[in-house]
């Protein structure tokens, strides 16, 4: 293998161990089976949001992302694909994994490829990722595979149906996705400084003083 690519995950689950770790693990693992089958070795790196709750929390009330936090941005901007994935909460995704996404700079994950995925409880929020993650992605300028990956509690052992086809079939399709614009990923058209200040900034007359 000469090619290499970094994958950041972001798992948003609360419990631990938890089934969103769980889906997240199986993602990862998938999307660098696939990219391996092309000669592209990956490194995935693991952020759990719970680890960092208590920080993001304090970004968002003073704008300063503490060490750990900072540490974790700068991953995810660095890399060459990231995975999210969060449990839903009241048909959305959760606050822990809003706060997260509201933490990090508008352009951050900006032509970045991203594969999302989601659990729950009941099939029923499988639609979440698309009215509600979909679209927070696409405002974010990111590359998002087209396939998404739900798993509701009866999706673990099941082998799904004709149309669907079972979690594995999802997530082998939505990894072979991620690997595809992963490959073709050039990070030096994308990578910036997370924690530049916006152009304009003063820090004596704000933003836009001359």
């Amino acid at each position: 293998m000469t090619e290499s690519r970094k994958i950041v995950v972001i798992s948003a689950g609360l419990s631990q161990p938890s089934s969103t770790r769980l889906l997240a693990d199986r993602l990862a693992q998938a999307t660098v089976k696939r990219l391996a089958d092309d000669g592209v070795a990956a490194e995935v790196q693991v952020i759990e949001l719970r680890d960092l709750a208590q920080d993001i929390t304090n970004n968002l009330l003073t704008g300063f992302a503490a060490p750990k936090l900072a540490a974790a941005i700068e991953q995810l901007t660095a890399s060459d694909g990231a995975i999210f994935v969060t449990p839903i909460f009241t048909t959305s995704y959760s606050g822990l994994f809003k706060s997260f996404i509201d933490v990090l700079d508008p352009d951050a994950l900006s032509g970045l490829p991203v594969l999302l995925g989601a659990t729950g409880g009941t099939e029923r929020h499988s639609l979440a990722l698309e009215y509600a993650m979909r679209p927070l992605f696409s405002y974010l300028h990111a590359v998002v595979a087209p396939t998404t990956v739900y798993a509701a509690s009866s999706d673990w052992g099941s082998t799904g149906d004709a149309s669907t086809g079972g979690l594995p079939e999802r997530i082998d399709r939505a990894a072979g996705e991620l690997a595809a614009l992963v490959r073709e990923h050039d990070r030096s058209t994308r990578v910036r400084d997370p924690f530049a200040l916006p152009t304009g900034f003063s820090p004596v007359g704000g933003f836009g003083a001359q």
